[in-house]
């Protein structure tokens, strides 16, 4: 009795195979426009690297020291000048205290601020503005010198640069700042840090121009012998600011655009090794699914030692389960029509007689053979009923595992008073002493070695021996 069965065929007429081409892919597959697995792998892959990207370009930090730094370094320049004013361009009347002298300031702001790349204005402790070092007067005329932008490079990085300073005028919090009074004739109420300064104290602040660009500004008092007499308003625009975190970011896209490839590529060929090989599953699936004809045998991809090649070998088991059992299926309608054929051919042939025997005699013999047949058929029918029984039973009962090697020791126990009373002997012949166990439902099994040795029984002489023997065969356990 060996417990992995053979598979039988034979030759039974089947409907008209509905074949799929070799290599041609199922229908509901072919429908698939791209493979949701592959999305979801590019997008759990892509998620990471965006979500750090888009917090290294957050770089209010990093932001706010350069602008620490910028207006350190504003001031630091305004204190110089507003020093060398104070030394150089007061004038003392020799009547009240000293005065700032306007014509002396402006030559000295002009001369100062330019390499200093400063625009600075005096204003006095009344508030008044009286040197501005980008306005020019002359007797004629007041002529106001501005600074142009940079130039900008041409091509895709003079479009990134309009799209970076839109982004960072509106999202970046420079649209937020205030607006620069920039006026010829400017007064110290316009600016709070200069309303600090003639207090004594130095201030600071940020604005925009009127064309979005980050102005910083750093107001000094000017002095002589700690007296205050006015305060020196510099200013600069920080463009410079802009371009170190551009270029930062723009780093930062550079090194993101190429994990983005590398990512996308290593994506693509991960899902590539995970959702070509299903599909290929798949469709040897659909393939089987549809055939009627042919066998059509699963995809063998156990060399790849993971859990789609443990897949392929469950699907490959699983399909040669189903053929066996369908051989068995078409092996017991066979061996039912041909033992159903028998007595309704015998029941035809006794019927047919018995319609033109006129003997008494022999019309009984003939109606004891109809009978006989008759009660065959029932044993038949009955036999189908309990085989489908037992089948529906098997399909739905739990396996486990059973060791048959103790399953053979509890049999020949239980049987030895039967057989001592039939003059014959039941023993369990030793095998190589490694355990027997197989996948199965207990009972059942039983049942059958039950039958075996109760067949033997009745038909073992007297003085006969049973013995029982178990032994391995490669992954099968022969009875």
């Amino acid at each position: 009795m060996n417990f992995a069965p053979q598979a039988r065929r034979r030759a039974v007429p089947r409907r008209p195979p509905e074949r799929i081409p070799e290599g041609e892919l199922p229908p509901p597959t072919r429908r698939r426009l791209a493979s949701p697995l592959t999305r979801r792998i590019l997008l759990v892959n892509l998620l990471a690297p965006v979500i750090l990207v888009a917090g290294l370009l957050y770089l209010d930090r990093y932001k706010n020291e350069l602008l620490a730094n910028d207006l350190a370094s504003l001031r630091l320049r305004a204190e110089m000048v507003a020093a060398a004013v104070g030394e150089g361009g007061v004038i003392d009347n020799g009547v009240d205290r000293p005065l700032l002298s306007p014509h002396l300031a402006r030559l000295m702001i002009g001369r100062l601020s330019e390499p200093a790349h400063l625009r600075s204005r005096l204003f006095t402790a009344e508030g008044q503005l009286v040197a501005d070092s980008r306005v020019l007067i002359s007797p004629q005329t007041i002529v106001q010198v501005e600074e142009l932008p940079p130039p900008q490079s041409g091509g895709w990085l003079r479009a990134l640069r309009h799209a970076y300073q839109f982004v960072a005028t509106f999202g970046a919090g420079i649209g937020d700042l205030p607006r620069d009074a920039d006026r010829i004739r400017s007064r110290a109420s316009d600016y709070p840090e200069v309303i600090l300064a003639l207090t004594g104290e130095a201030g600071s602040g940020v604005r925009r121009t009127a064309d979005n660009r980050i102005l910083l500004s750093a107001a000094v008092p000017v002095q002589q012998f700690k007296q205050v007499m006015g305060a020196l308003l510099a200013t600069e625009i920080d463009d410079d600011l802009e371009q170190s975190l551009f270029n930062v970011r723009l780093t930062i896209i550079e090194a993101f655009a190429i994990a983005c490839v590398i990512t996308i590529t290593l994506s693509f060929y991960l899902a590539g090794t995970i959702a070509r090989p299903i599909r290929r599953l798949a469709a040897a699936a659909e393939r089987v699914r549809h055939s009627y004809g042919g066998r059509y045998t699963i995809p063998d991809l156990t060399p790849r030692g993971d859990e789609i090649g443990d897949l392929s070998v469950a699907l490959r088991e699983m399909t040669e389960t189903l053929w066996r059992r369908m051989d068995a299926t078409e092996a017991f309608a066979a061996d039912v029509a041909h033992e159903i054929k028998n007595p309704l051919t015998s029941l035809r042939s006794a019927v047919e007689t018995a319609a033109l025997v006129t003997d008494p005699d022999r019309q009984r013999k003939l109606l004891s053979i109809i009978q006989d047949d008759v009660v065959r058929l029932d044993r038949l029918i009955s036999d189908i009923s309990d085989a489908s029984r037992l089948e529906a039973e098997m399909s739905r009962a739990d396996t486990g595992r059973v060791d048959m090697r103790a399953m053979l020791a509890a049999m020949a126990d239980a049987y030895q008073f039967a057989a001592a009373k039939a003059g014959v002997t039941v023993r369990v012949e030793p095998g190589d002493g490694g355990r027997l166990e197989v996948n199965g439902v207990e009972g059942r099994l039983g049942q059958v070695l039950r039958n075996l040795i109760e067949n033997a029984l009745s038909f073992s002489p007297e003085g006969g021996r049973i013995a029982l023997r178990g032994r391995r065969e490669g992954a099968e356990v022969v009875i």
